[in-house]
């Protein structure tokens, strides 16, 4: 991966003098709901001019209403319908593009929209990401699994098209911070993602085989969606996180850490080759990386919620991980020493595997067994570079269809 990513490049001068207009796809999930925060917390600064959810059209009406939103999309064709009979006035001037990855695609290149904020959950947010880059918007990427999937076609195509790439994930957004904006260089030595550690942070081998969804689903620190909650318990998240780095960073894999850290406080922390270490701190919100990753590069008062306290007592511990616990962060690491496509079947076996559990279809160590037994499976192809994005996603299906066989 070559460190020269014009993707990470400032953006033009002229977008200081008005208001950031912003195209959020995801708006009714969790990161979509602190997106909103974020916007209302900064009127004078940012503007939404486009929505897209699934299918939870009654959500997406509120957030169209109370931010007289003027374009809006809904993948699901009969969520769209009930959308449209819900505001049918004409006069609310509401565009209400194609249901599909049609109106995602059509969102994303939306004229009118500076930031393309991708909040989608796992891998339909590719294509219209894709587009946001080609369209020569500024991508602010949430959906991690585009990168796990796709990172070199997406990365390629954000330096084609001198794209801004922003991640808005704690980790890699502090990770950004601490570069200054800038790609790793021959002067760093490491990048380490902090981990709280899941529900299950300190349950033994034993009490792990019999956790159920709803233990899965206690996250200490965040509240997120179930299926990066439940990944946040078996580690796959931060393995994920991992892999997300070295794409966007131009990492090698041994350059990436990890390290429990129960607070979430310390985000992510990058070391030089000097022995010094710089660390992006901030309270366990999603507001204050979405925050950074829309205003970029102003600062700005944060306005929803408070900042790290210093006159309290604060501790902050750092711990390695058990990866004989955790072994889904281990195969993360395994799939980045084995390159080509093996992060892509890491990625689709456990979104199957994820699924299989909160439907109480497999137990909670079944998941990276399911894992284990699909990149075992796949072996071949898992250490062959794919060579065009189509190949990718054909392994993708094959991945997941390899993976529902060990259920």
């Amino acid at each position: 991966m070559s460190s020269d990513h014009s993707s990470f490049s400032i953006p033009h001068s002229s977008l200081a003098t008005r208001r950031r207009r912003v195209a959020l796809l995801g708006a009714t999930g969790s990161i979509g709901e602190n997106t909103l925060r974020v916007i209302a917390a900064h009127p004078d600064q940012l503007e939404l001019v486009a929505v897209a959810a699934h299918s939870n059209w009654e959500k997406l009406a509120g957030i169209v209403e109370k931010f007289r939103v003027p374009h809006a999309a809904l993948f699901d064709e009969k969520a769209r319908s009930a959308f449209q009979s819900k505001i049918p006035n004409p006069k609310s001037k509401i565009t209400l593009h194609a249901p599909g990855v049609e109106g995602l695609l059509s969102l994303a290149k939306l004229p009118e929209a500076d930031t393309v904020l991708v909040a989608v959950v796992g891998t339909q947010g590719l294509h219209p990401a894709l587009a946001a880059i080609e369209a020569g918007k500024t991508l602010a990427l949430a959906s991690k699994e585009i990168l796990v999937l796709a990172g070199k076609f997406v990365m390629d195509a954000a330096r084609h098209h001198n794209a801004q790439l922003i991640p808005v994930d704690s980790e890699h957004n502090a990770v950004f911070q601490c570069l200054a904006g800038r790609p790793a260089d021959a002067a760093v030595r490491r990048v380490t993602l902090t981990a709280s550690g899941g529900a299950f942070r300190d349950w033994s081998a034993e009490r792990l085989a019999t956790a159920t969804p709803a233990d899965a689903l206690r996250h200490p620190n965040w509240a997120m969606g179930p299926k990066i909650t439940v990944d946040c318990a078996t580690l796959a998240n931060k393995g994920l996180e991992l892999i997300e780095a070295q794409v966007l960073f131009g990492l090698r894999p041994e350059q990436c850490a990890a390290v429990l850290h129960p607070q979430s406080i310390v985000h992510a922390l990058v070391e030089f080759t000097d022995g010094a270490m710089l660390a992006q701190l901030c309270p366990p919100s999603m507001t204050f990386p979405i925050q950074h990753a829309l205003l970029h590069p102003a600062r700005s008062a944060a306005g929803t919620e408070s900042a790290l306290d210093l006159d309290r007592l604060l501790a902050l511990e750092f711990r390695p991980v058990d990866e004989t616990r955790f072994p889904m962060l281990a195969l993360a690491k395994q799939t980045m020493r084995t390159g080509g496509s093996a992060p892509a079947i890491y990625n689709a076996a456990n979104e199957i595997a994820v699924a299989a559990f909160l439907e109480n279809k497999l137990p909670f160590p079944g998941i990276p067994r399911t894992v284990e037994k699909t990149l075992a499976a796949l072996a071949a192809e898992a250490a062959r570079d794919p060579a065009t994005l189509d190949t990718v996603l054909a392994l993708d299906a094959e991945a997941r269809r390899v993976a529902e066989t060990f259920l």
